[in-house]
């Protein structure tokens, strides 16, 4: 596991008035000392100076021109398909070593750490398989509409493709993301405690849409049940109202198809709702009038409460948030401006607030939110910091519409005890060390 990566924060000039009080004349002094340097470059800037000015990479000399400003590029299309840079191969979705015993059933997960804003690239998308991944034939590939309804149909990928479509921007987040932090620190960087975690633009079909094509019966038919093409046979019980509401028979991602990890050609999308109802190579959807208690429903994806008891269909992802950066595993390299940056997120509609602590949670400060306030999707926000070079601990707390704050881990835990698995959603604390390191802690 690479635990360690020197990943420095980043530091930027930006507004004061978020700044704490203590901390605004040393960002004042900061920021003359840095226009003071700059003006007397400017002002006094002769050619041995300018000779003496290194680029940020090797040691070349800033005015020998590189290759790639002399020469020819590569082609247009020279790949057929575009990739990232060779000098980001580094950020990619990573297993956690002896997680599972079957890599056919294990979890890859997203780079937080590395991204921007609140999508998630594709090829990042962290992955949750239960019997592995298939690239299926999208020709072959069948949805069957049943149960409780007038007229059951088997739908084509041309069918469903022929049919009106919606594209919405969501999140989805496995029901065991943070779960290994329920009883203590148990992984190092934010890859690993938060990165079962994605946002996208999923393009398809509503289910209310099919639904009503096939004459549900939609009163007394109050749930229905998604069942995957997998080996696995990942089958989920869902709501009518959910059913009726915000939930897609999607096809596309971020405007191309799915992946093939990802459920291609045909997976469910419920909006809020932990992961494993996202139910990926979709075939069958059946009306029911009760839940049908599959194994997925019974066995796992249950709350071990403390008294013992298995909490059943607890399905809405709660109000979460984790700063991104910096986070386990990076590292100041000196003190100074930084920016605090981070994902917030509800299962119940949009984020209304994200405060930051950067003293454990002795105080807050509220949070600029960066971008679209979408609902059931990510929200990025970021904030202004000037690290003295003391020990810190770095907080941030979520607040959605409903009203709804991400708790402490100790109030979660006098709930849910310490032996759960599933929907941990309690602040997430990191250590600023005086060397700069950054560390997972848990502060209660």
């Amino acid at each position: 596991m690479d635990t360690k990566p020197k990943v420095p924060g980043r530091i930027q000039l930006a507004p004061e008035n978020n700044l704490q009080p203590e901390l605004m004349a040393q960002a004042r002094k900061a920021r003359r000392t840095f226009m003071g340097k700059a003006l007397a470059m400017g002002a006094g800037a002769t050619a041995a100076a300018a000779g003496s000015v290194r680029a940020a990479q090797g040691d070349s000399n800033i005015l020998t021109l590189p290759a790639h400003t002399t020469s020819l590029g590569q082609p247009v299309a020279a790949r057929g398909y575009g990739m990232p840079s060779v000098w980001e191969k580094n950020l990619q979705r990573r297993e956690s070593p002896g997680l599972t015993r079957v890599a056919a059933a294990s979890v890859s997960f997203t780079p937080l750490q590395g991204l921007f804003g609140m999508i998630t690239p594709n090829g990042l998308h962290f992955e949750r398989h239960h019997q592995g991944w298939f690239d299926i034939d999208p020709s072959k590939h069948r949805l069957m509409v049943m149960g409780m309804v007038k007229d059951p149909r088997v739908f084509t990928m041309d069918d469903l493709m022929r049919l009106p479509s919606v594209s919405r921007i969501h999140f989805i987040e496995c029901g065991a993301n943070t779960g290994m932090e329920w009883g203590n620190v148990a992984v190092p960087t934010v890859q690993y405690t938060h990165g079962m975690l994605s946002c996208c633009e999923y393009t398809g079909v509503r289910l209310s849409t099919l639904l009503d094509m096939v004459g549900a019966d939609t009163k007394k038919g109050r749930y229905v049940l998604a069942e995957g093409a997998d080996g696995s046979s990942m089958t989920r019980t869902i709501s009518m109202e959910a059913a009726l509401d915000d939930v897609m028979v999607a096809w596309a991602m971020n405007g191309e198809m799915l992946r093939p990890e990802n459920g291609y050609p045909l997976r469910l999308v419920v909006p809020g709702v932990q992961g494993v109802s996202w139910v990926k190579y979709l075939r069958r959807i059946e009306v029911g009038d009760q839940p049908f208690y599959t194994k997925d429903e019974v066995i796992h994806y249950v709350d071990l409460m403390p008294d013992g008891t298995h909490r059943q269909f607890t399905s809405v992802q709660e109000v979460k948030s984790v700063i991104t950066t910096p986070s386990g595993g990076q590292v100041l390299l000196d003190k100074g401006f930084y920016n605090i940056s981070g994902l917030a997120w509800s299962g119940r509609g949009k984020i209304k607030r994200v405060d930051v602590s950067v003293d454990g949670g002795r105080n807050w400060r509220t949070a600029r939110i960066d971008g679209p306030v979408l609902s059931k999707a990510l929200t990025r926000f970021n904030i202004d910091w000037v690290w003295d070079g003391s020990p810190t601990v770095l907080q941030s707390r979520a607040i959605d519409e409903t009203g709804h704050v991400q708790p402490k881990i100790n109030q979660l835990r006098a709930v849910r005890g310490t032996r759960s698995i599933y929907h941990n959603n309690a602040i997430q604390s990191w250590k600023v060390s005086e060397t700069g390191e950054v560390f997972n802690v848990q502060v209660f």
